[in-house]
């Protein structure tokens, strides 16, 4: 039985490369994530640690975002991956792994987010208009990757969803 935890009793920080498979394992079990090679996992809490988030929950690893800084605009922030643990869900804690990131030291210049999320993922499509309700910012979305792109493999599209300009002041995120 998965017992439900309280957000207060959550950690949230930078990745450590001891995390590597911990979050992959946490990605597993959150479809419709893709689940990378545990590599990129060592890879983004490694190498991308001040874009990057674990939630903890005393040793285990419950919440995880991966993000990166776009490499032609320090401006984007570009969100790839929020995995929540089955018994972390329902209490926002998406949110507040996205607000913890966008609050950190270095990040003050980001003013645009950016994501892709399928047509059919309504639980990320919620959380990142909440995000954008929060923020006072307009959300577009447009077409980045079709199925096509992805192979012979069955993947559905994955649409470009920017948020922005950010107003963070304040930045305040609803859960309801």
């Amino acid at each position: 039985m998965i017992m439900p935890i309280k957000q207060a009793e959550i950690l949230l920080e930078q990745p450590v490369r001891e995390d590597g498979q911990a979050i992959h394992a946490l990605v597993q079990q959150c479809p419709p994530l893709d689940v990378n090679a545990i590599y990129t996992y060592l890879l983004l809490s490694e190498h991308f640690t001040r874009t990057c988030v674990v939630a903890r929950r005393q040793d285990e690893v419950v919440g995880f975002v991966s993000a990166y800084r776009h490499p032609d605009r320090e401006t984007v922030l570009f969100i790839w991956q929020v995995a929540v643990h089955a018994s972390a869900r329902g209490m926002g804690l998406g949110l507040s792994m996205l607000r913890h990131l966008l609050q950190r030291p270095g990040l003050e210049g980001v003013r645009t987010i950016e994501t892709t999320v399928g047509p059919e993922n309504r639980a990320s499509r919620r959380m990142f208009a909440r995000i954008a309700q929060a923020a006072h910012a307009d959300i577009r979305e447009s077409a980045l990757f079709e199925p096509h792109l992805f192979g012979p493999q069955a993947h559905e599209d994955e649409r470009l969803l920017r948020i922005g300009p950010l107003n963070f002041q304040p930045l305040e995120v609803s859960t309801q």
